[in-house]
């Protein structure tokens, strides 16, 4: 029988801070309109976190079946491939863990509906429903989109767009096009937390199939893929600090410091598994980028 231990290895919580920078900023956005609602902001973190966890389970499950966690894998070892957690009981993790986060998602839907038109109740509904799907396809079933390099898009578009601009009217908000700039910014970090881990595991993907667009592209491609992915989240994020006069602002560009050191190392880095240590260093940057924001935010309106 599976232990607690167990559980919370296989829920990943070293990936869980990456999962809430895209609410933390479109949250702090609402905020410096003057629009804030404290439940909201926790249904929403609660809801994201709820689906990165699925996200995670799917993940340890479907790669274990196809062979992508095996013994050449580079990384902490998945519960299922190790045997700590069987295939028919993370199954019915996956699926309990559907229901919760779909529940969560309708109380978040709830909570904002007073602000919300019937079609855009709808909209969220059939929202939260294709975030349940996405986590799980990702790696799940014979058409797993992580596995024919569409991981990537469904990363930037999950992780940015439907973080950032998702949250943002559950305040109350019209969405305006300036928003887009820092949901590009969220969703090309965290691609990039994606890239690195496929460049780490380029060889033993190749191996089962698994192509991504590192397998696809090659590693030499891949690098400099990481670096525009770096440069266009640092020039959009800019842009939408110097549009809403936001000077304070940039303070969240600090961790971008972080980002050239590590864009040096990838740069010259020969050896895949070198590239574990580095995941954590991008995951946290951007969820601190977004954190500093928000306290740069908070400041503005409340102390200057």
């Amino acid at each position: 029988m599976a232990q607690i231990k167990d559980w919370i290895h296989a829920a990943r919580l070293r990936t869980l801070p990456l999962s809430i920078a895209g609410i933390i900023t479109g949250s702090a956005a609402a905020f410096a309109l003057g629009k804030w609602n404290g439940t909201v902001f926790a249904l929403a973190l609660c809801t994201t976190l709820l689906f990165q966890i699925l996200s995670n389970l799917a993940n340890d499950l479907g790669d274990t079946l196809k062979g992508a966690d095996n013994a050449n894998r580079v990384g902490p070892t998945r519960a299922v491939q190790s045997g700590a957690i069987s295939p028919a009981t993370m199954k019915k993790a996956v699926i309990f863990t559907s229901i919760l986060s779909f529940i969560s998602a309708l109380a978040l839907i709830y909570v904002g509906s007073q602000l919300l038109s019937q079609t855009a109740l709808i909209g969220y509904v059939l929202l939260a429903l294709a975030c349940i799907v996405a986590a799980i396809l990702y790696t799940v079933g014979k058409k797993a989109y992580g596995y024919n390099g569409m991981g990537d898009l469904f990363v930037f578009l999950f992780f940015g767009l439907v973080s950032v601009l998702g949250v943002y009217p559950l305040f109350g908000n019209e969405l305006t096009w300036v928003l887009m700039l820092p949901a590009i910014t969220i969703g090309n970090y965290s691609t990039a937390v994606l890239n690195l881990n496929n460049m780490r595991d380029q060889e033993n993907d190749a191996q089962v199939g698994k192509n991504t667009l590192v397998v696809k592209w090659g590693n030499d491609a891949a690098k400099k893929y990481h670096a525009l992915l770096f440069i266009i989240g640092f020039l959009t994020w800019t842009s939408f600090l110097i549009l809403t006069n936001n000077t304070l602002g940039f303070i969240s560009l600090l961790p971008f410091i972080l980002f050239l050191k590590h864009l040096k190392f990838v740069r010259n880095n020969t050896i895949p598994r070198a590239l574990d240590s580095e995941l954590k260093k991008v995951a946290l940057g951007t969820f601190f980028t977004s954190v500093l924001y928000f306290i740069s935010v908070i400041i503005q309106q409340h102390f200057v």
